[in-house]
């Protein structure tokens, strides 16, 4: 189990290491992608600011996985998880008009951001 909590980790810290980057330094290429644009309007500040705390969290999840300790552990996974299940959320009631094929994409993209961390964060509650 510790494998796959850490694992967990590694890989969003990955997912938003890049997606902040994406967004702090080119915030308008990351809006024209595909999904991102369906609620307009676009906002230069907002995605900038998003980017920034994406990288904050990129820096507290990386922590975890490397210090491997159990409480920071858990609160980043929990962290991440507030994020990921407020997106999901959203997301899920705003398909309706949009690409079929995105909006699967979407759905198990975002459905895997809730599920992924939020098995690790069971998970760490048997950290060794």
């Amino acid at each position: 189990m510790n494998l796959y909590v850490r694992s967990v980790l590694v890989l969003f810290t990955a997912f938003e290491l890049v997606l902040g980057l994406w967004m702090a330094f080119l915030p308008a290429s990351f809006y024209e992608m595909p999904t991102v644009d369906w609620t307009p309007p676009y906002s230069e500040h907002l995605f900038r600011d998003l980017g920034g705390m994406k990288l904050g969290m990129a820096i507290v999840l990386g922590a975890a996985a490397i210090s491997f300790d159990r409480l920071l552990t858990k609160v980043a996974l929990a962290a991440y998880l507030a994020f990921a299940v407020t997106h999901f959320a959203f997301h899920i009631g705003h398909l309706e008009s949009h690409s079929p094929g995105w909006s699967a994409v979407l759905v198990a993209i975002t459905a895997l951001s809730v599920l992924l961390p939020l098995t690790a964060l069971i998970g760490a509650r048997r950290m060794t």
